[in-house]
């Protein structure tokens, strides 16, 4: 086992974690046994981090300063949309295959666009929108009770005009 990392260095875990449940301490291990952190105490702290997103798969980024570790969420696309859909939380042992077929505004879509902005590569609004459009495709939803799909069709035409920032 290396030495422990130097007092006030910040080290990053990225993970990935079910919103609302602790994780099984055998998957933390290998990321926080190096770094000197208990995986049972840093599986709690994750689940009271994500307990807002319960039921929902989220990427977590763990910041550890002397052997303190602190969870904060980085949103998806994905996640975000399912949040938007507002379904009661489902028992993930026993439900499998679910279809996501509600309906969220094209407003919420923008929103989403807007917090999901410093991942895009787009270089206008418009291009991230299309982005999250095409996310709403693939979970099954629909965005203002008509296809995601014709929706990027419409804004590529400039049928739909979206805000610039």
């Amino acid at each position: 086992m290396g030495p422990p990392p130097p007092a006030g260095e910040e080290k990053v875990v990225i993970l990935k974690a079910i919103g609302g449940e602790i994780g099984s301490a055998s998957s933390l291990a290998p990321k926080l046994g190096p770094l000197g952190l208990s995986p049972k105490k840093v599986g709690e702290d994750i689940q009271k981090a994500t307990m807002d997103w319960k039921g929902i798969k989220v990427t977590v980024k763990l910041s550890v300063v002397n052997r303190v570790a602190t969870p904060s969420i980085i949103p998806t696309a994905s996640a975000l949309i399912m949040r938007e859909l507002k379904e009661p939380p489902r028992d993930r042992k026993k439900v499998k295959n679910v279809v996501h077929s509600g309906n969220i505004t094209l407003d919420a879509v923008i929103e989403i666009a807007r917090v999901m902005r410093f991942k895009s590569m787009a270089k206008k609004l418009s291009g991230t929108v299309k982005e999250i459009l095409g996310t709403c495709f693939s979970i099954g939803c629909r965005v203002n009770g008509q296809s995601p799909h014709d929706l990027q069709k419409e804004i590529e035409e400039g049928e739909i005009t979206i805000p610039e920032e």
